[in-house]
């Protein structure tokens, strides 16, 4: 099996959409920082004005990664191990073979059914539908190669198909 690469989210935005958020993504963050002087310097400051400058902060670095790529949700699949980046902003999480005891199928939800015992969620949602066949599809090929239980019995796609 070759390395396959799955967007979570496939919509790509185009380039100048994302300069714009670059551009308004500084434009925050660089008045964020304004006010957090600006406010250093005043007698007295309150602490709704604090949680302005960072909620406005991150805000701005949220949009800056954005219109780099690097909030990209993803599943990668290789022979022995699994990439997944189910969440925008936190790191991707690596699952190889050996440690898969059991892949669980739901119409919006897979399981990784760890062999220690913990599991882990892929929670699809409802705005991308397209691709949540592939991603199935994909991993019943990877658990087929890897000696890995499958259970689809739960699922109702499978079950009109």
């Amino acid at each position: 099996m070759e390395k396959i690469n799955i967007p979570l989210d496939p919509k790509d935005n185009p380039l100048f959409v994302k300069v714009l958020q670059i551009l308004f993504g500084l434009v925050c963050l660089g008045i964020s920082i304004f006010w957090f002087i600006f406010n250093l310097k005043a007698d007295y400051t309150d602490s709704a004005l604090w949680i302005t400058v960072a909620l406005l902060a991150c805000f701005g670095i949220y949009l800056i990664l954005s219109g780099f790529g690097k909030t990209k949700r993803y599943i990668e699949i290789n022979n022995d191990e699994i990439f997944l980046k189910k969440n925008a902003l936190m790191p991707f999480s690596k699952l190889k073979n050996t440690d898969i005891r059991k892949i669980e199928s739901l119409p919006l939800n897979i399981i990784f059914r760890m062999a220690d015992g913990r599991k882990t969620i892929l929670r699809f949602g409802i705005n991308y539908p397209e691709v949540i066949p592939v991603v199935k599809d994909k991993l019943k090929e990877f658990s087929e190669i890897n000696s890995i239980q499958f259970d689809a019995e739960n699922d109702v796609e499978q079950d009109l198909l």
